[in-house]
């Protein structure tokens, strides 16, 4: 078989080459958090409009797959409040950097790494301080 490579062209960089970083999670987790948060608020937000147009025993159930008796948050209701406040902020923060990006700043490699690190460290900051500020304000 014969030799149908170009020498004089380069080679296409392999996936293989490539070094993981947190860059790169975090592109890929700003996209799988604004596809989560708008399929999973989307179902949630029709659900609760269905549940309230068939009535209150509907809406009841509605309720019930995320609060307790006493009107507080299941497991379930942690779970997803949680998750769906966490990606929002990861989604924020990721979006404040690709901002910046955007302006042509933040490209050298170190901040760069170090911008994209922050994202998550920001988002969790910011979802422990929105859940202990909603948690304090309903229990009084």
């Amino acid at each position: 078989m014969a030799n149908v490579r170009n020498t004089a062209r380069p080679l296409s960089p392999h996936i293989g080459i490539y070094t993981w970083g947190p860059h790169m999670a975090v592109s890929i987790l700003h996209r799988a958090t604004g596809s989560g948060m708008a399929t999973v608020g989307t179902g949630l937000f029709v659900w609760w409009l269905v549940a309230l147009a068939y009535g209150p025993d509907a809406y009841a159930t509605f309720l019930d797959v995320f609060t307790l008796s006493n009107g507080k948050l299941n497991i379930l209701g942690y779970i997803v409040g949680i998750g769906m406040s966490l990606s929002f902020f990861q989604h924020m923060a990721s979006g404040v950097r690709h901002l910046f990006l955007d302006a042509g700043a933040n490209f050298e490699l170190r901040s760069n790494k170090r911008s994209a690190l922050a994202t998550f460290a920001v988002s969790i900051l910011a979802t422990a301080i929105f859940w202990v500020v909603l948690l304090e304000k309903a229990n009084g």
